[in-house]
């Protein structure tokens, strides 16, 4: 595959206009990125522009701290299908996991997981490697698997760093073939892209995906 069939095409500025988030959608049927993402209000007028297409609808759930209760995480999911969304990205409660209640963690995920599968619906989860040691990168990457999430996702992009290739390393290394990894947040070049994907990511979420495929 091409990078672009990699990208999720991602606007998640608090500031983003509606002309904003059609010009990315357009951008993303152009050039057959993956997915667009965007916050949950924006869901149904992007799907609306998509129909039809080969690209997805996706958005975050519980963004971007995690810090939502699991009820809200929940409704926030349902409301996305409901307007038309194919994946949600849900942020891990970090809180509560720097606490060491890895049960409360897993169940908030399995919770949000249970709402999308049911639907036929794609859920990544987000750890938010910035705010991680490695053996807590390991630890919450196998809770994401265990709570039966599709892929782990290393950032939301609005914490102290984005991705790093170490990242996805200890990611992968951590969930082996049982799920997927995605790495986003400050991948801005190809070069940046293709490391991440030959660090184990299968998935990469950008808002710099015109200037990765060169058209920018």
């Amino acid at each position: 595959m091409t990078l672009n069939h990699y990208l999720d095409h991602t606007l998640l500025n608090p500031e983003a206009t509606e002309a904003q988030i059609d010009r990315v959608t357009k951008e993303a049927l152009d050039n057959h990125f993956f997915s667009v993402m965007v916050n949950p209000y924006w869901v149904n007028h992007v799907h609306t522009q998509l129909a039809g297409s080969d690209v997805k609808t996706a958005c975050v759930i519980g963004f971007p701290l995690g810090a939502n209760t699991t009820a809200i995480k929940v409704a926030e999911s349902k409301q996305a299908i409901q307007d038309g969304v194919d994946e949600l990205d849900m942020v891990m409660n970090i809180g509560e996991f720097k606490s060491g209640h890895m049960d409360i963690v897993q169940k908030d995920i399995e919770a949000v997981v249970e709402t999308g599968h049911q639907a036929g619906k794609l859920v990544k989860v987000i750890i938010e490697t910035a705010l991680l040691t490695d053996d807590e990168i390991s630890q919450a990457s196998d809770i994401v698997a265990k709570g039966g999430a599709d892929f782990v996702k290393t950032s939301t992009g609005f914490s102290k760093r984005g991705a790093a290739v170490h990242d996805v390393e200890l990611m992968k290394a951590a969930v082996g073939d049982r799920i997927k990894v995605k790495a986003s947040g400050g991948i801005h070049s190809a070069e940046e892209a293709q490391a991440m994907l030959d660090a184990g990511a299968s998935r990469l979420g950008v808002s710099a995906s015109m200037k990765i495929i060169g058209k920018a």
